[in-house]
């Protein structure tokens, strides 16, 4: 008998939470599965500040959903540990994911202990990454042309599709841009590319620029040159203004002669500091913005102009950095340390006007660029589709960065999952008990993605499958869904290629985020 006030809490039990949350997780993976591909469907999401975002991305569709389930958000941060190690390939590891989830609930009520799926699963996921690595083929860095096979594939599944002639030729050489020594790189920073928005005109007005790009046009207030040739740039962090006191102090002034005497000083102060400025030799200077005082004011821009240096202003101070590595140049704190050899250079500097829209950019070209970065000056007719446009280039980049980190190239259009697949079902015939159970149950699921790509693409799924099966069961590796024609044909052919990286980072990551699932079996709230 239980006492008065008592309250009795049941803990549930295990095989209950396990499948809640496998059914939890499959929701999210079948919220995304209809976005898999080149004929997959776009999201259209309203944020929580009444934005709307329009995309296909995996990872960006899964980051902005509410998703309140624990279960569930392993499924989140299983896309965004893809779009960090491989940066495609998101949506395709949370399909794996889903997939292999219920291959786990079919095997659970057969009786099958967890932790016995859990350890075939992640035998089969090594057997299927040295399977992938048997027919993948080497890729050489310098060959531009297989670069740009493989990125407009990853382009292919993007809103911006129909401008990879563009986009990718600019991704590739970006990347290619910021590496060192081609032969050795094992890895790229994607921060040494820079991603300038500038709305107006189309994505086909999309550049590459090796220099450097401002949102903005030079401060034309004063009336100052627009264009400087063999230009000597200074990236300085004092202020162009009248001297303030630490606190906030008024001075009253009873005459006038005071006051001529206070502008009359402020003139000076100001003039000196130009007049230095322009002693070192620069005719460019760049202005951090400043917060305790003005950075620059009216008076310093008219010396300024007067004395022929263009000037560029509201510097963001995350920006400093990287526009130091480009120039060549240093910050300097304070104007008595200004000197010749803390000055950057430039073939040319000037104002662009940008076509469609009447903005002006400030464009540095002729860099020497000791630091290798890259400026990609992006052009849309929205806010929307410039969003856009820069995820599916960073996600090209990434493309290109898994090729230097991983130099092997797979088919795309489903044929490596079908080949694991038929792979890991010949294997699972060697193997006895449990283990060859579970490794079919896994090769079964992989046929998820053709299962999908097939569906998203209108075509009948389960003949394509089929047919897919057949090739590859006849040798033909390369066999994948050709969503244009609607037919299964060879993807080496049609140039439909994919970094090898993104397929074995998707199967190791949906397996080991698969089996942390199988192998919860309480649910415990901690308020």
């Amino acid at each position: 008998m239980m006492k008065t006030g008592e309250t009795f809490h049941d803990r549930s039990k295990g095989k209950d939470v396990r499948t809640s949350n496998i059914v939890a997780a499959k929701a999210v993976a079948n919220a995304v599965r209809t976005s898999l591909g080149p004929r997959g469907m776009d999201k259209l999401m309203e944020l929580s500040n009444g934005e709307v975002l329009i995309s296909n991305d995996g990872a960006t569709i899964l980051s902005k959903m509410n998703v309140l389930h624990p279960a569930a958000k392993m499924l989140v941060e299983l896309s965004q540990s893809q779009d960090i190690e491989a940066g495609d390939g998101t949506t395709t590891v949370v399909v794996v994911a889903g997939a292999l989830l219920e291959a786990c609930a079919e095997l659970l009520s057969k009786g099958i202990h967890p932790t016995a799926i859990a350890t075939s699963f992640m035998k089969a996921a090594v057997k299927a990454t040295q399977i992938l690595e048997g027919i993948a083929k080497p890729v050489d860095l310098n060959d531009r042309e297989q670069l740009i096979s493989a990125v407009n594939t990853c382009l292919s599944s993007k809103v911006v599709c129909q401008n990879s002639d563009i986009l990718a030729p600019i991704a590739v050489d970006s990347v290619l841009g910021v590496i060192e020594d081609r032969d050795t790189a094992t890895n790229v920073d994607l921060r040494d590319i820079r991603m300038v928005e500038q709305m107006g005109g189309t994505i086909d007005d999309t550049e590459l620029v090796n220099g450097l790009v401002f949102r903005k046009g030079s401060s034309k207030s004063a009336g100052g040159p627009s264009q400087i040739d063999n230009a000597k740039i200074a990236m300085i962090q004092f202020c162009l203004s009248a001297p303030k006191t630490d606190m906030d102090n008024n001075i009253v002034v009873s005459d006038y002669a005071a006051m001529d005497r206070i502008l009359r000083d402020e003139r000076k102060f100001l003039l000196g500091l130009c007049k230095k400025i322009k002693k070192s030799g620069a005719n460019v200077v760049l202005i951090q913005k400043s917060i305790l005082r003005d950075a620059y004011n009216e008076l310093s821009l008219h010396f300024l102009a007067k004395m022929g240096i263009l000037v560029v202003t509201d510097v963001e101070r995350q920006d400093v950095e990287f526009i130091c590595r480009t120039l060549g140049c240093q910050p300097v704190a304070h104007v008595d340390s200004l000197a010749k050899e803390k000055l950057g250079e430039a073939a040319h500097v000037g104002d662009v006007v940008m076509p469609g829209s009447g903005h002006k950019v400030v464009k540095f070209t002729g860099v020497k660029n000791p630091g290798k970065t890259m400026t990609v000056l992006l052009r849309g007719s929205n806010n929307l589709v410039l969003a856009e446009a820069n995820r599916s280039i960073h996600d090209a980049q990434c493309v290109v960065r898994s090729l230097v980190k991983k130099r092997f190239l797979i088919a795309g259009g489903g044929a490596p999952e079908v080949e694991v697949s038929l792979r890991l079902k010949e294997y699972a015939l060697g193997l006895t008990g449990m283990d060859s159970y579970c490794i079919k149950a896994f090769a079964e699921a992989l046929e998820a993605i053709p299962y999908t790509l097939a569906e998203n693409a209108g075509m009948k799924p389960i003949d394509t499958v089929t047919e897919l099966r057949k090739q590859h069961s006849e040798g033909m590796n390369g066999a994948g869904i050709n969503v244009k024609r609607n037919i299964v044909s060879n993807m080496y052919d049609l140039n439909v290629l994919q970094p090898l990286l993104v397929s074995t980072s998707a199967i190791n990551l949906a397996t080991e985020t698969v089996c942390m699932i199988l192998k919860v079996d309480d649910l415990v709230v901690v308020m």
